[in-house]
């Protein structure tokens, strides 16, 4: 019996040096500012979650919401024209013997915006619509051939395209063309998102601007469904925020977000809750740098200067835990911790103790 309770004692001796997988509340609470360490311990409240609550804001600017939209009829540099000239005579200018028209097809309008015709010279043709450039073709052409008709067809070229890349059914080079001179529709023309719309998000880059909106905000508010320029690159691309779980949660892993607003309780949730044999549900624990503008209303001072090592405290066995906990919004780079309950430390030095007593039963068996 002596060996027995000498090994028992060794075992509770040793029970505070059992492996953890972090700190405990006691070490946590050791490390705040008010325990002269390095980081502001805060318990949330109500007051916290509404100070706290801040999601990135997405939206395009005034340049872009405020831009009218195309219309199919303006003429500019790289599109392609369809010319057709009817003369009045049977040896006319420009038609052969055999006939009295005169088709010239794809006529590009070049980077400066002119186009070239015979006998009616260079002319400029962007910025004017097809009945415009008619008319100043005629113009240039009736003092040498008697009442000529011309006919002017637009197709879209190089000047009126959008690329589209990402996370699209096709990706490439589109038109904008009466149908899809809106985001959405040209969205809709290259197949729609390939990945979930609650995370998708999408940027228009406009010569050195650049903006970026959620795609289903696209559809909730329509002021964001903006009118499409020639020579816009749109990004499909999934929503790259993410946490990390850490502790006793069934999954200890860093994780992407499954939509816009995300709490603290749906992030437990997205990797499979609280283990229930080892977790501490009064020791949830969010660790994040705050800026020092928010972690001003959260401590009540107007101090503080640059980003704050925060760490908000949620107790899940708080009559309004699991409401302070839906209520309080996971922001990226943020580390989720779940501290051991004390049972598991206990059950860890039971399980020790246990194991070192095996081989001296063995013995006694023996000898008996």
């Amino acid at each position: 019996m002596r060996p027995a309770g000498l090994f028992v004692c060794l075992g509770l001796l040793t029970a505070c040096a059992l492996p953890q997988v972090g700190p405990n509340k006691r070490q946590i609470h050791a490390g705040s500012i008010q325990q002269s360490g390095d980081a502001f311990v805060v318990a949330v409240d109500d007051r916290v979650t509404r100070a706290t609550a801040v999601v990135p804001a997405l939206g395009f600017a005034d340049s872009f919401a405020t831009a009218p939209q195309l219309t199919s009829d303006t003429i500019r540099p790289g599109d392609v024209l369809g010319l057709t000239v009817w003369e009045n005579v049977d040896d006319g200018l420009l038609a052969a013997e055999t006939a009295n028209s005169t088709i010239l097809e794809e006529v590009q309008v070049d980077s400066a915006g002119f186009i070239f015709v015979p006998y009616a010279g260079r002319l400029r043709a962007a910025g004017s619509t097809p009945n415009e450039l008619r008319e100043m073709i005629t113009e240039k052409l009736q003092d040498q051939t008697p009442d000529p008709q011309v006919q002017v067809r637009r197709v879209a070229g190089d000047g009126s395209t959008v690329s589209l890349v990402g996370a699209i059914g096709a990706q490439g080079v589109y038109p904008i063309e009466r149908p899809t001179r809106t985001l959405s529709a040209m969205l809709a023309n290259a197949g729609g998102v390939t990945i979930e719309p609650e995370i998708a998000q999408i940027t228009v880059i406009r010569g050195d601007q650049r903006g970026k909106v959620w795609f289903q905000d696209i559809f909730d508010n329509p002021k964001l469904d903006i009118a499409l320029r020639g020579g816009d690159r749109i990004l499909v691309e999934e929503d790259s925020r993410s946490f990390t779980a850490l502790g006793a949660t069934s999954q200890q892993a860093r994780v992407r977000f499954e939509s816009q607003d995300l709490s603290a309780l749906e992030a437990i949730a997205q990797v499979g809750g609280l283990v229930a044999t080892s977790s501490d549900p009064t020791g949830v624990f969010i660790f994040r740098n705050e800026p020092a503008e928010i972690a001003g209303q959260v401590l009540g001072r107007t101090d503080l200067q640059g980003a704050q090592r925060m760490v908000y405290m949620l107790n899940l066995k708080d009559p309004n835990g699991l409401f302070l906990a839906r209520d309080f919004v996971i922001r990226d780079d943020d580390t989720i911790y779940v501290t051991e309950a004390p049972y598991s430390q206990w059950t860890k030095t039971i399980s020790l103790v246990a194991g070192g007593l095996t081989p001296f039963a063995n013995v006694a068996t023996l000898t008996q």
